[in-house]
This record gives C-alpha cells, sequence and structure tokens, in this order.
C-alpha cells in the first residue's frame, strides 16, 4: 500500500494499492488499444474534446486546488495559481490539432510533402513538487498531437492525476487514452521506460534520475525528452533596480519551499553593492510567512517529507555562514525556515549542488565578465534572471550565459506560450509553447512523382 501524507500535518490522507509492473503493462495495453481511434479523430473534433476537457478542469479547479495543497503542503493561494495554469495549457493546446501542419517542397521530377504524424503510445513519469501542473505540459500536447498516453505520478502526491482521469474521462475522452498508474519508479517506472510499446518517455526530475531514464529508453530507441535539476543564477549588477531585485529574490527561490527545479538558488551580486543588497533582502526573508498551506496569508509551506528535510539541513551544517535565517513552526509538519547563506564560494557544496529547499546561496561578482563565468561554472542550465537598467548589457550577458530560459528583471520562467527546457544536464528538449508538439510528432515525408512517362 502508498500512505499519501499531508506534508503540513503528518497525517496519512489517503492509502492506496501500489501499481506493479503488471499493471503498467495493462494500462499501455489500453493505450496502444485506443491509439488508432483517436489517431483518426478529425482535427476539429479532437480539438473541441479538448476543449471540453479545458472547460472541466476550469470548473474543478477549486477542489482540484484544495487537494493539490493538502497533498503537497503548498499554500492554497500557489495552488489555485497552478490549477488554472492547468487549464490554461489545455485550453492552449485545444488549438493545436488543426495547426499541425506540414511543408509542401518543389523537388526534381515531383512534389514532395510532409506531415506530422503521432507517435503512440507515449509515458509520462513527473515528480511530486508541481504534481498536476508538470503532468498537464506533457498531457495536453501530447494529445493534441493524437497520441494516448500512460501518466504515472510520483508516489508521494497521487491525488491530483487520478482526479485528472476521472475529469477526463467524464469529459469525454475515449477509455484507454489517459492512463493513470501509481506506483514506485523502480518497478512501475523502469517497465515503462523498458516497454516495447512505449514510443516516447517524458520525464521531468532529478538529473541523476534522467540519465537512468536516457540509458533504459536506449534499449528499445524511445525518444525521451527530459526537464531535469538546476542551479540558476540569479545575477545583480550594481545598476538594477535594487530594491525591486532584492524583495523579489526570496520569493524566486522560496517559492513552493524552494523544492523548484527553476529556482534562482544562487545570487550572484556585484561587489559594489554586495552589502547593500543583503541589507535590502532581509526584510523580505524574515517577512516570510510559514505555516498553514490553508491560511491565505501564508507564503510557504513545508517540505515533501522528513528524509527531504533533513537532507535540505544538511547543507546548512552547524557554522555555515548564515546571513539571514527566516522562522518556522515547531511540531508536526516537514517545516524549514527561509535561509541565507552569504558570502558563499561557487564551488562550496550548498552552491554547487541542488538543494530543493528554502536555502540560497549568495555570490559576490567583479565584473561582467566574473559573473558570466560564474553563471556557467555548473553542470546545469535550466532557469535564470539578469537585474540591469543597461539593455545592451541585458542581451549581451543573456546571450552568453548557458541557460535555457532567461528573464530580465524579473524572477519568473513559466508560460503557456513560450517553450521552457534546460542546457546542458539541465535536460532535453522543450516543453510548452508550440515547440512541445516537436517532441510529440514524427515527421513523415511523402514524395510525389510528377514526371510523365
Amino acid at each position: 500500500m502508498i500512505e499519501v501524507v499531508n506534508p503540513a500535518t503528518e497525517e496519512v490522507i489517503e492509502r492506496l494499492e501500489a501499481a506493479t509492473t503488471e499493471d503498467a503493462d495493462a494500462a499501455v495495453a489500453r493505450a496502444k488499444a485506443a491509439f488508432p481511434k483517436w489517431r483518426a479523430v478529425e482535427s476539429a473534433d479532437r480539438g473541441r474534446l479538448l476543449r471540453r476537457l479545458a472547460d472541466a478542469l476550469d470548473a474543478e479547479k477549486e477542489s482540484l486546488a484544495q487537494l493539490e495543497s493538502r497533498n503537497t503542503g503548498k499554500p492554497i493561494s500557489d495552488a489555485r495559481d497552478e490549477m488554472g495554469m492547468v487549464a490554461e495549457t489545455f485550453h492552449y493546446y485545444a488549438g493545436a490539432p488543426e495547426r499541425l501542419l506540414g511543408d509542401t517542397i518543389p523537388v526534381s521530377g515531383g512534389v514532395d510533402v510532409t506531415f506530422r504524424e503521432p507517435l503512440g503510445v507515449v509515458a509520462l513519469i513527473v515528480p511530486w513538487n508541481f504534481p498536476l501542473t508538470i503532468a498537464s505540459w506533457k498531457m495536453a500536447p501530447a494529445l493534441a498531437a493524437g497520441n494516448t498516453l500512460v501518466l504515472k505520478p510520483a508516489e508521494l502526491t497521487p491525488l491530483t492525476a487520478l482526479e485528472f482521469e476521472r475529469i477526463a474521462r467524464e469529459a469525454g475522452i475515449p477509455e484507454g487514452v489517459v492512463n493513470v498508474v501509481v506506483g514506485p519508479g523502480r518497478e512501475v517506472g523502469k517497465r515503462l521506460v523498458e516497454h516495447p510499446d512505449v514510443a516516447k518517455i517524458a520525464f521531468t526530475g532529478s538529473t541523476e534520475v534522467g540519465k537512468g531514464i536516457m540509458a533504459g529508453a536506449a534499449g528499445t530507441i524511445k525518444r525521451v525528452t527530459l526537464e531535469l535539476g538546476g542551479k540558476s543564477a540569479n545575477v545583480v549588477f550594481a545598476d538594477a533596480d535594487l530594491e525591486k531585485a532584492a524583495a523579489s529574490a526570496p520569493v524566486a527561490v522560496f517559492g513552493n519551499a524552494g523544492q523548484d527545479c527553476c529556482a534562482r538558488s544562487r545570487i550572484l551580486v556585484e561587489k559594489g553593492v554586495f552589502g547593500e543588497f543583503l541589507s535590502l533582502m532581509e526584510p523580505a526573508v524574515t517577512g516570510m510567512r510559514v505555516g498553514n498551506p490553508f491560511d491565505e496569508a501564508t507564503d510557504m509551506g513545508p517540505l515533501i517529507s522528513v528524509d527531504h528535510r533533513e537532507n535540505v539541513a544538511s547543507y546548512v551544517p552547524e557554522g555555515a555562514p548564515v546571513a539571514i535565517r527566516g522562522e518556522a513552526p515547531e511540531g508536526a509538519g516537514f517545516w524549514y525556515p527561509p535561509t541565507v547563506l552569504a558570502p558563499v564560494s561557487n564551488d562550496d557544496r550548498a552552491a554547487a549542488e541542488e538543494i530543493f529547499g528554502p536555502v540560497v546561496a549568495v555570490i559576490p561578482f567583479e565584473d561582467e565578465e566574473d559573473a558570466i563565468r560564474l553563471a556557467n561554472d555548473t553542470i546545469y542550465g535550466l532557469s535564470g534572471s539578469i537585474w540591469t537598467q543597461n539593455g545592451s548589457r541585458a542581451l549581451r550577458v543573456a546571450r552568453r550565459i548557458e541557460t535555457g530560459a532567461i528573464s530580465i528583471n524579473s524572477n519568473t520562467s513559466v508560460r503557456v506560450g513560450t517553450p521552457f527546457g534546460g542546457m546542458k544536464q539541465s535536460g532535453v528538449g522543450r516543453e510548452l509553447g508550440p515547440h512541445a508538439l516537436d517532441h510529440y510528432t514524427e515527421v513523415k515525408n511523402v514524395y510525389f512523382a510528377t514526371e510523365e512517362d
């Protein structure tokens, strides 16, 4: 059995029977059987079904937000925003089926045309930090392109995925098109990765697990997209709006209790304003309200589990350079206070490794070249920010930082209509925007001979 725990109270809120490899096989078989009919649905009709599903998700977003908040411990306001994005994602891709266009290519002796064909059965493996949101980034383009799917949510946070399966069925998505299996990654996930009838794996999670998935998919030459870890740099130049940058920096790393692969967990600050920036940042850190996720005023909830809290704490040993520390509740719940380490060297463990918790390293830099060097001195390259009022510098630095998503004078990374994904060991491929559809289709080339005999 899988016990689903509320991390804010440590209470068991659901007990589920763990899926087995046989259950995974059965889910793949259902998806494979449903694929021919789903692929044959006219583009306009498929779009209408996805629109109906988007409307159903919108209608149930409050109940989904309540469930997501209980299961993950995230503040209810954040959960509402995320469920709104889930519905928005399906609305966006509902317009895609009629816009999956090919090319007409004039060639010697005839005409060549291309088609974008669905892959077949795709398996989607998603993490516990944004359970339904990240699942929607994969499910919506996969379904829009004509694929059927098997979704494996994290064992810690499966509840909204199971609700999604019900909502999809009630919205008219045909039987077998959407399948959810809840089981351990080492068994169910591994089986999906190696299953000969699965054409593609889309995974979000740690870089280490991503390496194993890529290796496992090689046996059947599966298509793979990976959205993996990050250690994003938040680069603050002396000419930036320091008050705005300092006020937003804590939210950029402590949001979702720091359990976010695109958290700006390295803040690089030009030396001349290093002390001033920390002083400006302090009230934003100490003012963060950590506590009951269902209190509308809460800014940050608990970590996902006691084991994860112990791992996060290991990055702040006795004697660590703690410059600022917020408060967290005592008693039941997996709480950890917002913590700022400064000054820190870029090669310190807390600056080099993905902590995935509310701990940020603040690192001084000398000049523009030094900032770029430090930002790139990592195996990761997912997100990042640049704060400066010099437009030329902003563009110059953005082009040179080896990161998939850069924001100027902002700490946002994700928009439904724009591509999201990483460089280096932060992943392969892109999610969201029209670019995601490329990863759920295969280009077919058809040549028509037109020469007379």
